[in-house]
């Protein structure tokens, strides 16, 4: 099988370094990474079976246009962007189904991505009522033989979720840092737990400005029930809810790959 790869930072470089490793013919697309295999001509995906449109977000819908002219109707084209119901908008020549690996580190660029990043990682698929079964089964093959679980959602349900458990989270992050801009004891005495605490607060800062915009209505109903339960805790048995929430997060993170 021959796989395409656009945009070659942190995941796409991890899609193209694990696909040499399971054995696919692989080809890059990508105006600073020199390495054997890529260029920046998107005429060398013709060939391909499969597409993986890693770009930022913002830019990834002028990628997918740019595609219509060039590959064939039988190639299978995947985006990875963490927002979903935006480039659902569309109809292709080729056969575009939907993905969000759900992997990733706080550094960026092809130096940071590497083979294994998506090992025991889930990724999201949102197939189009138009997707053929065989279509979808070969790219979850592809998605599993790079150590990932392959999740069905739908584009609506997707972002909602990740708006949850990511774009919230790293704007919490940002916050806490901003909280202690002006104490100089509190940086001070900042130590691991803060460190991890506010690790998202590092995040590409594209993909956050695109997060941010592209799924604000989401966000500010986290924001709303993130409020809700702050006050349950604080007004409520503290120990008691601090015992259910350290039991619920073992639970969430038992079968699950720590990275």
């Amino acid at each position: 099988m021959k796989i395409g790869v656009i945009g070659l930072g942190l995941i796409g470089g991890s899609i193209f370094k694990k696909g040499q490793t399971a054995g696919y013919d692989m080809v890059g697309v990508s105006r600073s990474v020199k390495e054997p295999g890529v260029s920046d001509d998107y005429n060398t995906l013709k060939e391909c079976n499969l597409v993986f449109v890693c770009t930022p977000m913002n830019k990834t819908i002028s990628v997918l246009d740019k595609l219509n002219d060039i590959l064939p109707s039988g190639t299978i084209v995947s985006d990875v962007c963490s927002l979903k119901e935006f480039v659902c908008k569309k109809n292709y020549n080729y056969k575009f189904i939907p993905s969000h690996p759900m992997a990733g580190t706080e550094k960026q660029g092809w130096e940071a991505s590497f083979a294994e990043l998506f090992e025991g990682a889930v990724w999201a698929v949102t197939p189009k009522e138009d997707t053929d079964i065989r279509d979808f089964e070969l790219l979850k093959k592809v998605i599993e033989s790079f150590g990932a679980k392959t999740v069905i959602t739908t584009p609506k349900e997707h972002d909602r979720a990740v708006a949850l458990i990511s774009h919230t989270p790293m704007l919490i992050a940002q916050a806490l840092c901003k909280n202690i801009e002006d104490n100089e004891l509190a940086q001070k005495l900042a130590s691991s737990g803060f460190r991890d605490t506010t690790r998202l607060a590092l995040s590409n800062i594209e993909m956050a400005n695109d997060m941010v915009v592209m799924n604000e209505t989401n966000i500010k109903d986290v924001l709303d029930k993130l409020q809700e339960n702050l006050e349950k805790i604080l007004d409520g048995n503290y120990k008691k809810e601090a015992e259910d929430i350290k039991d619920f997060r073992k639970k969430l993170y038992a079968d699950k790959v720590s990275r």
